[in-house]
């Protein structure tokens, strides 16, 4: 194997100063003091860090993968972010703690970084439902004689628990979500595609993102706007079928900000609705609804969902629920993040506690060919509270406020 002798494995660049973030230094190292309270408990002597959503919780930084590996190691002292020769000074300007970063002039030299910040390390923290197999027996090979310990769910809990600070930015995040709302509905008519609503939704989120912080990456923001058949999975992409008086519709506002995710999803119609879609309409929102009453601190997530299949079952609708009624929010997106332990479920038994926040978005699948085909979803997000839940989503939902006549 070719190599490059003169050209150095690993690299600091230290360019500008660091950049705003939404979150105090103080909660940054509450965050990271809470990895080190988890690693003395456990005996365990550093973390490594691999995830989109562990290495921007933890640092504030959210890197971009294409096809190379990241990391970020937490030791009892020190915070070190692992990014590529790519990124430049970016990734030491996100971070907070330091950042080290591994050239392209030797193969390997990822696992020299990870070598460097985990000297005389015993066991050491790692997600293992973020390794392949590849990336094990590298590490492993790497990392002789050293125990590799799961951090990745007792990190999952330290973040089903959001600050203060978090819950002011998801907030942010359910404002500006209801403001993709607004262009939604001023974008929908018959004869526009599914595409130019959802680019009108993005903008007006996006911009709406990048006037409100002194400093902002106003990337992952999208939108879905799905009609008629497209309607039947509630992550189907965005696509330029025209939309038809009466079809039936699915708006998904996703903003993202910091890396924190906030959505605003709802059913709509452009025009009009049948008679058999607004009965199937008005059923899902009265499950929504209740879903909603529901949500309370000490409530289980398995009896939330058992009670919402009855409501279902009463109207021989429960072959048509197509997934869980809500989940966690907070570091997430449509490709990292998911804080399994807090998912509204029947197989989930997590107890509600006040600082989690959750989603209630039931949804049924009629399919086509049967009256009111399509399907209907409407979501919000809550924060609990000592005292019982709060609905952070405004946009209103249901047959009296979302057939949209344009």
């Amino acid at each position: 194997m070719v190599h490059s002798p003169d050209m150095p494995r690993l690299a600091t660049w230290r360019m500008g100063e660091k950049v705003y973030r939404p979150f105090s230094d103080a909660e940054m190292n509450r965050r990271q003091d809470a990895v080190r309270d988890w690693m003395e408990a456990h005996d365990v002597d550093a973390a490594l860090f691999t995830s989109y959503h562990c290495i921007n919780y933890y640092s504030g930084w959210l890197y971009c993968g294409f096809g190379r590996r990241f990391g970020m190691v937490i030791t009892a002292d020190s915070a070190t972010t692992i990014s590529t020769g790519t990124d430049g000074g970016q990734s030491w300007r996100r971070s907070f703690g330091d950042n080290i970063a591994y050239t392209d002039w030797h193969r390997g030299n990822y696992f020299e970084a990870v070598k460097s910040l985990t000297k005389g390390v015993r066991r050491l923290g790692v997600e293992f439902d973020h390794m392949n197999v590849d990336f094990w027996r590298e590490l492993e090979e790497a990392l002789p004689g050293v125990t590799l310990v799961d951090v990745a769910r007792p990190s999952m809990w330290m973040r089903t628990i959001k600050s203060a600070e978090e819950i002011s930015l998801i907030r942010e995040g359910a404002r500006t979500a209801d403001i993709g709302g607004e262009a939604c509905i001023g974008a929908v008519a018959a004869g526009v595609p599914e595409h130019e609503v959802a680019i009108s939704v993005t903008d007006a989120m996006i911009r709406e993102i990048a006037g409100n912080h002194p400093y902002v990456e106003p990337m992952e923001t999208w939108a879905w706007l799905q009609s008629g058949i497209n309607t039947d999975g509630a992550h189907n992409p965005v696509t330029n079928r025209v939309i038809e008086s009466g079809d039936i519709l699915s708006l998904n506002a996703f903003p993202m900000i910091f890396g924190y995710y906030a959505a605003l999803e709802r059913t709509l119609f452009c025009d009009h609705a049948s008679d058999a879609h607004l009965d199937l309409w008005e059923k899902n929102v009265a499950v929504h609804r209740r879903g909603i009453e529901l949500i309370r601190p000490g409530a289980r997530c398995h009896e939330i969902a058992a009670e919402l299949n009855e409501l279902y079952r009463s109207w021989d609708l429960l072959q048509y629920r197509c997934f869980g009624y809500g989940h966690s929010f907070g570091v997430l997106s449509h490709y990292y993040g998911r804080e399994a332990g807090v998912e509204l479920r029947e197989d989930v038994e997590t107890e509600l506690k006040p600082g989690m926040v959750v989603s209630m978005e039931p949804m049924i699948l009629i399919p086509e060919g049967l009256p009111g085909a399509g399907g209907y979803r409407e979501h919000d997000i809550l924060v609990i509270h000592e005292d019982g839940a709060e609905n952070i989503t405004r946009f209103p939902f249901g047959p009296e406020h979302n057939i949209i006549r344009n």
